[in-house]
């Protein structure tokens, strides 16, 4: 995934900024320092996080369609995320991603409650790496860095719709074990920033 990323010059230094014709957003750890101001100690090196917009999405909006799709690297603990108004199947669909199947993707979603962040993880079925109960375990565990990873990596667009801050999330746990195939609620994201 990494070479995707630099091959299309989406790896950037932290004076880079928003472009929307698929760039990225990279940040010096000043820039979460100042979103963060509730003294929790914060998981996200914000130089490990590479951010990308699929042609037509901007930094700003529009909140609904909007999904986002987030891999990382087990050997350099990079973080890749994408956002965009439909899902990067192409960034999940490398041998190894499909055969671990840690991928989280999100997407907003307009509610009568308002909008909320539905989460989906894949925790069993089909030819995956783990048991459920392992898998389920990591998830809920990294599932903080995850949120702060869309809140940071989407910051430009909480800055413009400060209603997104009190958003509902929904992580949504996809296993064929009814015990770990769950939808539970997490809060609000800007309990995560």
């Amino acid at each position: 995934m990494s070479e995707r990323y630099a091959r299309e010059g989406m790896r950037t230094k932290d004076s880079s900024r928003h472009n929307t014709n698929g760039a990225s957003i990279e940040a010096s750890s000043e820039d979460i320092k100042g979103m963060c101001t509730d003294g929790v100690a914060r998981r996200l090196r914000p130089e490990k996080l590479h951010v990308r917009f699929l042609p037509g999405t901007a930094p700003e909006g529009p909140v609904t369609p909007r999904c986002y799709t987030l891999t990382h690297s087990d050997a350099t603990g990079d973080l890749f995320l994408t956002i965009g108004s439909q899902y990067d199947r192409e960034q999940v669909s490398g041998w190894y991603t499909r055969l671990m199947r840690d991928e989280v993707l999100a997407e907003w979603i307009d509610e009568e409650g308002g909008l909320a962040l539905h989460v989906h993880c894949h925790v069993s079925g089909g030819l995956i790496f783990g048991s459920a109960g392992w898998r389920y375990a990591i998830f809920r565990r990294e599932m903080p860095l995850v949120l702060e990873s869309f809140y940071f990596g989407d910051r430009r667009l909480f800055e413009m719709h400060p209603m997104l801050d009190k958003a509902a999330i929904l992580i949504h746990f996809h296993a064929t074990q009814s015990r770990y195939d769950r939808v539970e609620s997490w809060s609000v994201l800007s309990d995560y920033c």
